[in-house]
């Protein structure tokens, strides 16, 4: 199965919540568990202390996980308070962004009215203002999520009472007031892929994320620089493997490192990546660390996916 291409299969949505927070596993698994419908699947979920951001990937038949991905916000406003909650990782709500991506039997432009369903209902059932980004956008300068998210939670829900045009597509126009706002997209497959650095200067990180997004790669990367267990460290968004391949980002980094006199000392994909994306042989696989293709690939996951925590007494 190749993913975002049309089949006579039955359809397949992705669906990548990211969470605002890393730090608490339980907190985490309640808003997992809230999260399971029949007729969804979980796939992935994973932790960071540092950008205190949790990433949960789920899949299945469009309606259901639409209201998978409602709930777990409904949840996540429930157990996370934004007012006390930090990290690295640019924020603007509890559920901070919940993007739709077509796997099988579905197109991009479908995902899109999902999204628009998935809003609305947030919106609806727990008063949780929205935005809409990429192919769900509703205005063509809310299509980068890094633009709705500029100023975070903090400059945001002051900015959204004196500037019109920043205001939510939905709701609003403040801010949910521990639960921020929520940004819902449809988007083709994304990977995240990380580098660390042999250095503990997070400006070096920052520095290389800089020219990286200069460099060419243009629309089909994101890159920023944090710190994460003592080292400096490149995340990376590539939203387009197939016109920007990662074999071509790593040597790119590569010049970037030895230019700045560090080392890369190890790579991680976050969540999953298509069989299509993975370059069999190539130096950024060897250079992975801890890479299981049965837990990492999206087809061999889908095949066998992982088992739903139990539900946790809410807090």
């Amino acid at each position: 199965m190749t993913p975002h291409t049309q089949s006579a299969g039955p359809q397949v949505v992705e669906c990548v919540p990211n969470f605002s927070e890393g730090a608490d596993p339980e907190r985490v698994k309640a808003i997992i568990a809230a999260m399971r419908v029949d007729g969804v699947h979980l796939l992935d979920w994973s932790m960071n202390e540092d950008h205190n951001r949790c990433i949960v990937t789920i899949a299945g038949e469009p309606n259901a996980v639409v209201d998978a991905a409602v709930r777990g916000a409904g949840k996540a406003a429930e157990l996370i308070d934004l007012t006390v909650q930090q990290g690295q990782h640019p924020r603007i709500g509890a559920a901070d962004v919940i993007p739709f991506v077509p796997v099988s039997g579905i197109r991009l432009e479908q995902c899109a009215l999902l999204a628009r369903q998935a809003g609305l209902e947030i919106w609806r059932r727990y008063g949780i203002p929205i935005y809409f980004y990429e192919a769900a956008a509703a205005r063509p300068d809310r299509a980068s999520v890094e633009d709705i998210r500029r100023d975070q939670f903090e400059g945001l829900r002051d900015i959204v009472r004196k500037d019109a045009s920043r205001r939510p597509d939905i709701g609003g126009p403040g801010l949910h007031p521990t639960a921020g706002a929520c940004a819902v997209g449809a988007r083709k497959f994304l990977v995240t892929y990380n580098i660390s650095f042999d250095s503990s200067d997070v400006a070096l990180a920052r520095a290389i994320a800089k020219e990286i997004r200069a460099s060419g790669a243009g629309k089909s990367l994101k890159a920023i620089g944090a710190l994460r267990h003592g080292r400096a460290q490149l995340t990376m968004n590539i939203s387009d493997y197939e016109r920007t391949p990662i074999s071509e980002i790593f040597a790119k980094v590569s010049k970037l490192a030895a230019k700045h006199k560090t080392a890369m000392v190890g790579g991680e994909v976050v969540g999953l990546i298509p069989e299509a994306a993975c370059e069999r042989e190539s130096e950024w696989m060897r250079h992975l660390i801890e890479f299981d293709p049965a837990a990492r690939i999206l087809e061999r996951r889908l095949e066998n996916p992982l088992v739903w925590p139990d539900k946790a007494p809410s807090t």
